[in-house]
């Protein structure tokens, strides 16, 4: 299984952006897909979480800017974000929790795509 995402950049405070992630391979079910953040002074943040039919949840402190949608025939997750600051500056990465008739249930993590928030 693979994850891959795309979609950062640099982009003006105000801004906005939409993150995707797309999962490849040997896959029966997607549980769950989560994206997190690492940002420049190594901290990691949970962002979203797109658990499909069962709903999706944001952070508190970004659900006023930040949406999660997963296209389940695409495998593939998208973050929306609006009104983007300096802080929000950060390698994004999406985690994903996926079910195999070998393997079970595992997670697996993307490379990441950067963000960069600045003007």
């Amino acid at each position: 299984v693979q994850l891959v995402e795309s979609g950062g950049g640099l982009v003006q405070p105000g801004g906005s952006l939409r993150l995707s992630c797309t999962a490849s391979g040997s896959i029966v079910k997607i549980n769950y897909m989560d994206w997190y953040r690492q940002t420049p002074d190594n901290k990691r943040e949970f962002v979203a979480r797109d658990s499909g039919v069962s709903g999706s949840n944001v952070a508190d402190s970004l659900r006023d800017r930040v949406s999660v949608s997963r296209d389940s025939v695409k495998n593939t997750m998208y973050l929306e974000m609006n009104n983007l600051k300096p802080e929000d500056t950060a390698l994004y990465y999406c985690l994903a929790n996926i079910y195999d008739w070998t393997t079970g249930s595992v997670d697996y993590w993307g490379q990441g795509t950067q963000v960069t928030v600045s003007s």
